[in-house]
């Protein structure tokens, strides 16, 4: 087992150091940690003898290490399945040497070395492991490549990976601490649309429901991760406002007067209001939140917004909005049945809903069945 470190691949040429350069532009710019790291692990794969590659990332507990991106060849052994499906322990030797190396690790024969006990029956020859740490020094996870015959890693080798995953293991413990955040954020979220249906005894389960449901529809549309995400959220906060209404309104069973539904209107600008205070929430969710009561007609509210004025976030979650009400149990009605929700939907396209997305919807829910 060698050692590699800091400051030993000094000197590198040009072509080298352009290459770090480029695969760290491009984790910076990525936006989850998958695409971050993906270019550099498929780079190592074409640069070296490694047939393949992957980075580990620490689970919830520190139980155990999950594959969360890998290129090129892995071992089709009944071992490497079930690190697939669990993970690779936290008390693995190599994961423990990980722990206090001060640098990366290289392994010619892992059948030699007690550090990668385990190895050899997993198919895995020779390899190479870097630590990625967060900014207190703990590990987070592992960059590793491998090769399935002994290897004598080339000191060429050695410093470029060294120097790769060296530098982007820093922007992987960067890109791991923000999906950390984004999570935790996610749940804050969810338990606040929760916490309303707790209040609101008509919509439970509406909220994960209808979350689902559009992001479901998004992704049949092509959107974009961080746009669904943020979708998603919207979708979790769409009726905060209610929080301000009066339980006399609220949880009224039967039909508002007309004062009392102007009452409930004013929901949607107290939502507004709530989540603008939530400063990391971008614009997609603030839309949904704002235009999910808007019609293509115009008869909407809080503004009147007509036809394509109507953010495409708002009308795509309005649509999801009324399916889910229309096919769940109330007080005051029976659950509709699919089609009848369907043939609703139909006859509102170009009144209530855009026509478009009550056409692609239809398409999302005949391929879900």
């Amino acid at each position: 087992m060698t050692l590699v470190q800091p400051g030993a691949a000094a000197g590198l040429p040009a072509d080298l150091t352009q290459t770090v350069v480029h695969l760290t532009q491009t984790a910076i710019a990525a936006s989850d940690l998958t695409d971050g790291v993906t270019p550099t692990l498929e780079h190592l794969v074409r640069s070296t003898a490694a047939v393949g590659s992957a980075f580990f990332q620490v689970g919830g507990g520190s139980l155990a290490y999950h594959v969360r991106a890998a290129t090129g060849e892995m071992p089709a052994t009944p071992g490497m399945q079930a690190i697939a499906a669990h993970g690779l322990p936290a008390d693995t030797p190599l994961m423990r040497a990980l722990e206090v190396a001060p640098a990366p690790m290289f392994f010619p024969d892992t059948g030699t070395s007690p550090v990668t006990a385990g190895f050899p029956d997993l198919g895995v020859a020779s390899l190479a492991a870097a630590p990625v740490r967060d900014g207190q020094g703990r590990l987070l996870g592992a960059f590793l490549m491998h090769t399935f015959t002994p290897h004598e890693w080339a000191p060429w080798e050695a410093d470029l990976f060294t120097l790769v995953a060296g530098t982007i293991a820093s922007l992987a413990g960067r890109l791991t601490a923000e999906e950390a955040a984004r999570a935790a954020r996610e749940e804050a979220l969810r338990a606040l649309g929760l916490a309303l249906e707790a209040r609101d005894r008509e919509t439970h389960g509406h909220t994960d429901r209808v979350a689902g449901l559009a992001v479901r529809l998004a992704t049949h549309l092509g959107w974009d991760d961080a746009r669904v995400r943020a979708l998603r959220w919207g979708a979790y906060l769409h009726d905060i406002g209610k929080i301000a209404i009066p339980d006399a309104v609220l949880l009224k069973p039967g039909p508002f007067t007309p004062d009392e539904r102007t009452v409930m209107e004013t929901h949607v600008q107290a939502g507004v209001s709530f989540a603008t205070a939530l400063t990391f929430l971008p614009a997609v969710a603030l839309a949904v939140i704002h235009d999910h009561h808007e019609r293509w007609d115009g008869q909407g509210y809080p503004t009147g917004k007509r036809g394509q004025e109507i953010t495409v976030e708002g009308r795509l979650f309005a649509l999801c909005d009324v399916y889910d009400a229309l096919t769940s149990a109330r007080p005051y009605k029976r659950a509709w049945t699919h089609g009848e929700a369907m043939d609703e939907l139909r006859a509102q396209a170009g009144r209530q809903f855009d026509p478009a997305l009550v056409d692609a919807f239809h398409e999302m829910m005949a391929a879900l069945n």
